[in-house]
């Protein structure tokens, strides 16, 4: 009985903190956060008596709600700036969208007054209609304007902004979809990347097509281009350079380690003898056994094969209008290429189980200086993609 009490207490208290909160949503002017917690409360059971209160507060909330934005709207109306089209065009989108969402859960009826709830509905769609209408006619001559008289590539990038939105609201206006490609076009920012090789080792051709495969470097920018290969038709705005300074590749080397181990192990048995020297027996008079331990010796030559390659570069950002540099990181990388194997000479039994791996394995050929050079840029990919993936020019 006291765990269904404690029960029906939590959930009386629940929905009082629920009724609480919209409430004071309605108190501070924050409408539409109350209208949305009623609604939703509404929805799930708008008969359930725990849920009268919604009904009341969805009703003071759509009423106040409404009248301020109508009062707004006629505000922005009588400005005449045509840059309040975009904010009076949504507030009556919003005004229409929240009648849909309260018109499916009617009526609503509150009990104590022995009434349904009302709600004063406007019919917004010649409103949305005709300010549509004016929006897209100053998105498309604002644009347009931008287009003609623009004189850095932001404003062709604000002119897209603006036909794109265009676009959303009222697709296949006019030449919206041309003048987009236009804005585009012209907002665009290309990079000339180039490799330099100041070292007197060959990189791998593998390596070089990998670090100048842009399109494996998740680059997310929409108005940035990188061209691996320059186009002749195309004016570029800034250079990344790739400056391969030092590749060292180190001599092949293979040293050798030897060690001597001891162990004793179990060689058999033999009888327990007493300090007479005879044999010691167990209380049902049976002679005891014990193991018979030898010392063996094992010579244990481990081979160790060795070769290492560095690579020291360098990535520069220029500004090809400046021809200044903008910026350059430093990058390195290296691989080590490192295998053991080993022989014995003697009893392999006095070799431990981590020694014994090694002697399974045989020498096996070097890595050839190109391939050493390729695995040490493996690092250096990841490097220079995180610089790039990341790098904003302004």
């Amino acid at each position: 009985m006291k765990k269904v009490l404690l029960l029906t207490t939590i959930v009386v208290l629940a929905a009082c903190g629920g009724v609480k909160k919209t409430q004071e949503a309605l108190n501070t002017g924050n409408y539409v956060a109350a209208m949305n917690k009623a609604i939703k409360n509404l929805a799930e059971n708008k008969t359930k008596k725990g849920n009268q209160e919604y009904i009341t507060l969805l009703e003071e909330a759509f009423a106040k709600h409404s009248e301020r934005e109508q009062q707004e709207i006629a505000f922005l109306q009588n400005d005449g700036n045509p840059a309040n089209l975009e904010n009076i065009y949504n507030k009556y989108l919003q005004l229409k969208q929240i009648q849909e969402r309260i018109k499916p859960l009617l009526p609503l009826h509150i009990n104590d007054e022995g009434r349904n709830a009302k709600f004063n509905f406007v019919n917004y769609d010649n409103k949305i209609l005709a300010t549509k209408d004016d929006l897209s006619q100053h998105l498309y001559e604002n644009a347009s304007s931008l287009l003609a008289n623009a004189k850095y590539k932001a404003d062709f990038r604000a002119a897209y902004d603006d036909l794109k939105y265009l676009q959303e609201i009222n697709p296949g206006y006019k030449e919206t979809v041309a003048k987009m490609d236009e804005a585009y076009n012209k907002g665009l920012e290309f990079v000339r990347v180039e490799i330099a090789n100041q070292t007197e080792q060959i990189i791998p051709e593998r390596l070089e097509s990998e670090l100048l495969d842009f399109n494996a470097f998740g680059i997310d920018n929409f108005w940035l281009q990188y061209h691996t290969n320059p186009l002749a038709n195309v004016k570029y705005d800034y250079a990344m350079n790739l400056d391969f300074m030092e590749i060292n590749v180190s001599p092949e080397r293979v040293n050798e380690t030897q060690i001597i181990k001891e162990k004793q192990i179990k060689d058999g048995w033999e009888y327990l003898l007493d300090t007479n020297g005879n044999v010691v027996k167990d209380s049902l008079g049976n002679k005891i056994k014990v193991d018979k331990m030898r010392t063996v010796t094992c010579k244990f030559f481990q081979f160790t094969q060795t070769k290492s390659a560095q690579i020291g570069a360098k990535v520069r950002f220029t500004d090809l209008n400046s021809g200044q540099e903008i910026n350059a990181y430093p990058l390195s990388s290296q691989f080590v290429f490192e295998h053991v194997f080993a022989n014995y000479q003697g009893d392999k039994r006095a070799l431990e189980d981590d020694l014994l791996v090694f002697l399974n394995a045989r020498e096996v050929p070097f890595p050839s200086n190109e391939q050493m050079v390729y695995d040490a840029g493996e690092d250096l990919k990841a490097r220079l993609k995180g610089i790039v993936s990341k790098y904003q020019f302004n």
